[in-house]
């Protein structure tokens, strides 16, 4: 617990500032899956929360939600670290506790600030066990999963629609049960398809739009 400094400050573009286009196309394409992942967390997030799924609110609250992603990724980036996007656990906390409110949300903020500049307050929650943080996920993916179900219930279950979810979910599970199914790829297309959310996303744009 004692390693970690008491006080630290983000040192902006510490490693410096490059461009690869073999890196920047698949990482595009990753961009595209979470911004598709971000309207599905917060159309959960509107069910949950009481709140409408179509019209004028739940659109400006589907374009706030993808343009804070990409302006959190831009600034993360600058600081050294990975891109932004919505954290899809935070609906089953919402679920299991019935708060929604966006105040909360702010003290949160304010909360991971803190821990940006004192690490050594993180270090204390690593010393959590593993288990305790197993119990918590098992009960927060499985209200994510419950929460998924009930968008799709939402939607008529056309042969077209079945048939497009069976393809995107069977090639996700597929690389994630059978890695090695991607081996033999090269590098530029494996970054893309051996990543389950980017593959099945894809996916469904592709099929949907053919």
């Amino acid at each position: 617990f004692g390693n970690a400094p008491a006080f630290a400050v983000p040192i902006p573009l510490q490693y410096g500032l490059s461009f690869d286009v073999i890196l920047f196309i698949p990482i595009a394409f990753i961009f595209l899956v979470t911004a598709i992942e971000t309207s599905g967390d917060l159309t959960a997030n509107s069910i949950i929360a009481g709140e409408p799924v179509k019209g004028p609110i739940y659109l400006k609250r589907i374009k706030g939600g993808i343009l804070g992603d990409g302006i959190n990724s831009g600034i993360a980036a600058l600081f050294n670290t990975f891109p932004n996007t919505t954290f899809s656990q935070n609906n089953g906390v919402i679920q299991m506790t019935g708060v929604a409110s966006r105040h909360v949300g702010l003290y949160i903020a304010g909360i991971l600030v803190v821990l940006g500049f004192f690490p050594i307050i993180g270090s204390a929650f690593l010393l959590l066990p593993k288990p305790v943080l197993g119990g918590a996920t098992l009960v927060l993916f499985g209200t994510i999963t419950v929460a998924g179900i009930r968008i799709l219930a939402t939607q008529e279950m056309t042969r077209r629609r079945v048939y497009i979810m069976a393809i995107s979910f069977g090639l996700g599970l597929g690389v994630t049960l059978v890695p090695n199914a991607t081996q033999h790829m090269p590098d530029f297309l494996k970054q893309v398809v051996a990543t389950p959310i980017t593959l099945a996303g894809l996916s469904a744009i592709i099929l949907s739009l053919l």
